[in-house]
């Protein structure tokens, strides 16, 4: 069986290529090593492969996705690891979509890497047969909108899209309001077998109770009055697509009713009709309330939850994203309208963006950020700012004095290091990859900063 370890390293960076091979080494992995997607094209069916490590960017003409795709159209149960010191929230979509095994971000763990090891292994043990998904030409995918971000909360969730994209699983979609919960449905249906159909989003908060059937599954004449000819439905519309409820717990229980009998039998009755149409659909529910508490308190339907529930995705809030706030506050600014050179935002902007906690998300953001265009002359500064981001930076700083205020005394630079580390570290809950990132450091220089200033966690 351990003639089945073989393992294929890929980058080109000799020094991350002979450590990763290391640590797969002393996991009992056989390993082979290539500098460049052509030497890795030159050994994909040298041998039968139970672990491929490989970096996105290649010193050469083909990239990591190139990779991807050579193996597995020739190797398609061969399970790709894609390795990026550059995390995109689209680069973890396209990974998951192409059929990646993971994506993982540099520098990464040694934990990390042991954990993947591990599940592979037992792939390798168990003679588990590997559902692997069709690659499809990535010239034929839609463009998903607005996938911002590389924080690693927002690159987890689209990790989760990418896998279940191909599926027609239906996908409920969780988080506050203003999250993008819209767009994770687009993406969804972007990467999908249904992605040449429409996409019909339907916010059922904003249909009354009266109307919303009518609405989604179309009625005939005279079913009621004012309907003066047969109308299609939206549900109808959009056979062999997807539908997006958005709000779904904001609907009556007797609508509901009628809904889990359209997922559950694939067909739908126009009001005033007798008879039934069947529909393909896919279908996407969203909401911003806690689901399972709706169904506790009984304004949920609770066999309609665990079949909208095949898979959930939980969308992060803006303030557990920080990484990606200036990045979309600049996607906004560009919509507004082009300058050259392009809108720029001066130092204390950024910071006033990066403290504010943004209650309303991604469209709180957006709508900060487009009035800041509208009224700065090429560079948003603090003054083109919203007056509720702008107190409340002098707010935090009149609650919470600085280390130098509360000391009263000027602080030695050496133990403002610690200090800060410290706290990044607690906000990653002792995640040092991540604390890397944020820092803007390697893993070695994290290493060696805890151990100059004893920092531990527990106390």
């Amino acid at each position: 069986m351990r003639a089945n370890l073989q393992a294929l390293v890929i980058d080109d960076e000799p020094d991350i290529s002979s450590l990763l091979a290391e640590v797969l080494r002393q996991e009992g992995w056989e390993v082979t090593e290539a500098g460049s997607a052509e030497q890795a094209f030159n050994q994909l069916t040298d041998r039968s492969w139970g672990a491929v490590f490989c970096d996105i960017r290649l010193g050469g003409p083909q990239d990591g996705f190139a990779v991807l795709h050579q193996f597995k159209q020739q190797m398609p149960a061969a399970p790709v690891v894609l390795m990026t010191g550059f995390g995109s929230g689209l680069g973890a979509l396209d990974a998951s979509s192409f059929g990646a095994y993971d994506y993982i971000l540099k520098p990464f763990g040694l934990e990390e890497i042991q954990s993947i090891s591990q599940a592979l292994k037992e792939q390798v043990f168990n003679y588990q047969r590997r559902r692997v998904r069709s690659p499809v030409a990535a010239t034929r995918y839609q463009p998903a909108l607005r996938v911002i971000g590389r924080s690693a909360a927002f690159i987890n969730v689209m990790k989760q899209v990418g896998r279940f994209a191909s599926t027609d699983l239906p996908v409920l979609v969780t988080g506050e309001s203003g999250t993008g919960k819209e767009v994770i449905a687009s993406s969804l249906h972007s990467r999908s077998s249904r992605r040449d159909f429409p996409f019909i989003t339907v916010n059922c908060g904003a249909i009354s109770a009266e109307l919303i059937e009518s609405e989604l599954f179309g009625h005939v004449k005279g079913a009621f009055t004012g309907a003066d000819r047969d109308r299609q439905g939206l549900w109808a519309a959009a056979d062999k697509g997807t539908v997006f409820l958005d709000e779904i717990t904001e609907t009556t229980q007797a609508f509901q009713v009628k809904l889990l009998r359209a997922l559950q039998q694939g067909e739908v009755r126009p009001v005033g009709s007798n008879e039934t149409l069947r529909v393909d659909v896919r279908v996407i529910a969203a909401s911003n309330r806690n689901v399972e508490e709706e169904v506790a308190a009984g304004r949920f339907r609770e066999d309609l939850f665990y079949r909208l529930n095949a898979v959930s995705i939980q969308l992060p809030p803006l303030r557990e994203r920080r990484e990606d706030i200036l990045l979309l506050a600049r996607s906004f600014a560009e919509r507004v309208y082009s300058l050259m050179p392009p809108v720029t935002f001066s130092v204390e902007a950024i910071e006033l963006l990066q403290r504010y906690p943004w209650p309303g998300n991604i469209r709180e953001l957006e709508n900060a950020v487009v009035l800041a265009t509208a009224l700065c002359d090429g560079a948003i500064r603090a003054g083109n700012l919203p007056e509720r981001v702008r107190n409340y930076s002098s707010q935090v700083k009149a609650e919470s004095p600085s280390i130098v205020e509360s000391a009263r005394e000027f602080v030695a630079l050496s133990a403002m290091e610690g200090r800060y580390v410290k706290d990044v570290l607690m906000h990653t809950n002792g995640n040092k990859q991540a604390a890397s990132r944020l820092l803007g450091i390697d893993r070695k220089r994290l290493d060696r900063i805890i151990k100059r200033h004893n920092i531990s966690l527990s106390s």
